[in-house]
């Protein structure tokens, strides 16, 4: 069982900067690659960013690539999502989720993500 608790959000002009973390729980949480997601009102669940297990390979979506940074330090079970460069379209909500699976891959659907926080808003003003 691994829990995740998020913190960092709120409220940023676009241009602006924000610094997103996950805590996990769970000593089996740093065997996993982990993931962000953000969910707009009225839109599905679309992803953000990951990083792999031992934190080697990220990947990103194309929205956020060149602007966010993830990265994560499994001696203290935390991942974070360093957002620059804000625009408005970035508004929502944010989640942080662990694969399913251990391994190699990072993989970028949400159904392969099975623990999830409660999320955290992040909403870049115009």
């Amino acid at each position: 069982q691994v829990q995740l608790v998020e913190s960092g959000g709120g409220l940023v002009q676009a241009g602006g900067s924000l610094r997103l973390s996950c805590a996990a729980s769970g000593s089996t949480a740093s065997r996993y690659a982990m993931g962000w997601f953000r969910q707009a009102p009225g839109k599905e669940r679309v992803f953000v960013a990951a990083i792999s297990w031992h934190g080697g390979s990220t990947f990103y979506a194309d929205s956020v690539k060149g602007r966010f940074t993830i990265s994560r330090d499994n001696a203290k079970n935390t991942v974070s999502l360093q957002m620059n460069s804000l625009k408005s379209e970035d508004t929502g909500v944010y989640y942080c989720a662990t694969q399913r699976t251990t391994g190699w891959a990072i993989l970028t659907n949400h159904l392969d993500y099975n623990y999830w926080g409660q999320g955290t808003q992040v909403t870049v003003s115009s």
